[in-house]
């Protein structure tokens, strides 16, 4: 099977007004906010509750990747498509791509081959605005708190060597990781060490995809925790101490509506937020799924990296915030990323190899059990690549066979929605067989402590759990703070169970380490690290971009297709 090449998808991609894929939907033209002739935002009360309870919710994840990543996105446009053209009124949910790895190592992100969304070009650049908006919401912020530094009069006394709030931007940049401000004399501020992350990375973010509306938007903006005053008692300090949250939302006030686009097909998509996966939930808005599940029958969701991290996050942080319950989930997997998972070198993922298959399932299979344990019945997903061999394929849908669950060769790339109809019909079936009776893997009320280490033990398969004087240290601010109540967002690495990206397969009885534990009030969870985690990334060595251009009429290339 060979690949179509990029001139054949290109001729391929026909797009529609935007207002005739909100017909589509029953939204008249008026209720649209439309952002030039293929895009289009959405009113918040197009949300429909009685219709959320009703539609059939289907996560997309994944098995442990390789550094390219397996798929998912496109697996999950795909999968979309196949469900329209087995007659289900199906939508597609997706996050929005960062501007900085589309420039640096990833390239586009808006699917690939012949399962896509449409118009790419815009979705993988500006978009609509929203993480700018995101950007000046945090950054603001970061401004309001400087101000009171310096301010004689209306002073908090913030000690800015405990300020935890980071400026963003949306760029691959590692010369901004840590650096200082305020030089230059008295009237440019107070100096003192401070730094850049990406967007993506921001807790204004993570909050914007977990709010619920305007007045949800400003109590969590609000609840953003910034440090701790020189005060005797230490007091801790939070944004709505600077009354920054009304100003805040105030740039978010059309960023926290949903984006409306289309796939390749023509079918609706909807595109909002973009919160990272291993150091965030790593999952789309819970308005912009809500907003799918009261417009389509079947809405296709997807979670960041591997089932260990987003499908998590999108189990004990989104559906427990939402009120959500998925009906199915599809573990994709590739035969490169299981030869991979089997010893495989990243330069020989491609090369044939049943043995390292063999020894690579062993990830998968463990995805699969971890599944189970939240009660959500999983079909895999094969995402096909030319390099794969019939023997391997049928080696893992005879292992998955064993387990109870279908394995099906997914075609999306190479054949849009006629070649994810098998896949959207093995969904289908599980969804109609209500073989997914869904639960959370622990309450709210256990200490911070035992949410780890049930994640740790349960979902990584850890024996035990180190942690470091300063993982101590906060567990004591979150108890003092009265956040123990909230659920864990587990920072780690995507290439392992494990801490330790090195350690491949489905490694187990190894301890890890929490080094610190984040405190994220605003977004409403707390973030134990485990490892090194990257909040601003650098550019490779040849960066993406060096392969971009603009003709001069004005059609752009080499943004990956």
């Amino acid at each position: 099977m060979a690949f179509p090449s990029d001139l054949e998808i290109a001729q391929h991609a026909t797009m529609q007004p935007i207002i005739a894929i909100g017909e589509k939907l029953g939204i008249s033209a008026e209720r649209m906010e439309n952002y030039g002739r293929y895009k289009a935002k959405l009113p918040l009360d197009l949300i429909d509750e009685a219709k959320v309870k009703n539609a059939k919710l289907i996560l997309v994840t994944a098995i442990s990747p390789t550094p390219a990543g397996e798929g998912k996105t496109t697996t999950s446009i795909g999968l979309c498509e196949g469900l329209n053209k087995i007659g289900k009124k199906a939508m597609v949910v997706l996050r929005e791509p960062s501007v900085g790895p589309v420039f640096g190592m990833k390239g586009g992100a808006a699917g690939g081959g012949y399962a896509q969304v449409l118009p790419m070009e815009d979705i993988n650049l500006h978009f609509t605005g929203d993480f700018a908006a995101i950007e000046k919401s945090n950054n603001l912020l970061a401004a309001l708190i400087d101000n009171n530094i310096q301010s004689k009069t209306r002073s908090l006394g913030i000690d800015p060597r405990t300020i935890a709030w980071k400026r963003v931007m949306d760029m691959n940049d590692r010369s901004l990781r840590d650096i200082v401000i305020g030089l230059g004399g008295t009237g440019n501020g107070v100096p003192r060490e401070d730094g850049f992350n990406i967007t993506a990375a921001s807790e204004v973010m993570a909050i914007l995809c977990l709010a619920t509306g305007y007045d949800d938007l400003k109590q969590r903006l609000g609840n953003i925790f910034v440090g701790n005053s020189r005060s005797a008692d230490r007091k801790y300090v939070y944004a709505r101490d600077l009354n920054a949250q009304g100003a805040m939302a105030v740039l978010l006030k059309d960023a926290i509506k949903p984006n409306l686009v289309q796939t390749m097909e023509g079918n609706p998509a909807i595109l909002h937020g973009g919160p990272f996966a291993n150091i965030a939930q790593g999952v789309n808005s819970i308005l912009g799924t809500k907003m799918g599940l009261s417009l389509a029958d079947y809405v296709v969701t997807e979670a960041g990296f591997g089932a260990d991290l987003g499908a998590e996050k999108f189990y004990d942080i989104k559906c427990r915030a939402a009120g959500l319950e998925p009906h199915a989930a599809v573990i994709v997997a590739t035969i490169r990323a299981l030869r991979y998972q089997g010893g495989a070198p990243i330069k020989e993922v491609n090369d044939a190899s049943m043995e390292r298959v063999k020894k690579g399932m062993a990830n998968l299979e463990r995805h699969i059990e971890n599944t189970a344990k939240f009660g959500v019945k999983a079909v895999v997903a094969i995402n096909n690549f030319p390099t794969d061999t019939t023997e391997e394929i049928e080696l893992v849908q005879e292992r998955c066979k064993a387990l109870g669950v279908e394995a099906v060769v997914a075609k999306g790339f190479a054949e849009g929605g006629n070649g994810m109809t098998a896949l959207a019909e093995a969904v289908v079936k599980v969804v109609d067989r209500k073989e997914t009776k869904f639960k959370l893997l622990y309450d709210l009320e256990q200490p911070i402590e035992k949410k780890i280490e049930i994640i740790a033990k349960e979902i990584y398969r850890a024996k035990s759990i180190a942690y470091s004087g300063e993982a101590k240290t906060a567990l004591r601010r979150i108890h003092n703070l009265g956040l123990d109540n909230l659920p864990v967002c587990i920072a780690k690495t995507q290439y392992s169970f494990s801490d330790d990206p090195t350690r491949l397969g489905a490694v187990s009885d190894f301890e890890i380490t929490v080094n610190d534990i984040e405190i994220a009030a605003g977004a409403g969870f707390v973030v134990p690290i485990l490892g090194k985690m990257m909040r601003m990334p650098g550019l490779p060595e040849i960066p993406s971009s060096e392969g971009m251009d603009i003709d001069a009429n004005g059609v752009i290339s080499g943004l990956s297709w």
